[in-house]
């Protein structure tokens, strides 16, 4: 089922880009370049493109949200197998080791000496 909507969503993709570059606008767009393209659908070329423009942008925009919410369904924690296990008491990890000894502390028998 995924692969036929990205299937979709990209034909769709490319065919919108190719439309929007092939219609005409303010500067001219390609279909000066392609001639063939206005003798094919006559008179009314822009309002076709603009129509078939409208239909696919609402099937790339409705493929994009299916994707999403897809994908968002089909995931899954890359931990969802992994099974922890408790951790067993242990009784020697309260008490310090007998065998070692803090450091020392040297003795400062001196007194502190004030400053003038």
């Amino acid at each position: 089922m995924t692969t036929l909507i990205i299937v979709i969503h990209v034909f769709a993709c490319v065919v919108l880009i190719t439309l929007v570059l092939i219609q005409r606008g303010r500067g001219g767009g390609l279909v000066e370049s392609f001639q063939g393209v206005e003798s094919m659908f006559g008179t009314k070329t822009n309002a076709f493109l603009t129509r078939i423009t409208t239909i696919l942008s609402v099937v790339f925009f409705i493929s994009c949200l299916t994707l999403a919410i897809m994908s968002v369904r089909q995931s899954k924690s890359l931990m969802a197998n992994v099974k922890v296990a408790a951790p067993a008491p242990d009784a020697g990890a309260a008490k310090a080791p007998e065998s070692v000894a803090p450091p020392a502390q040297p003795e400062n028998n001196a007194a502190p000496v004030a400053a003038k």
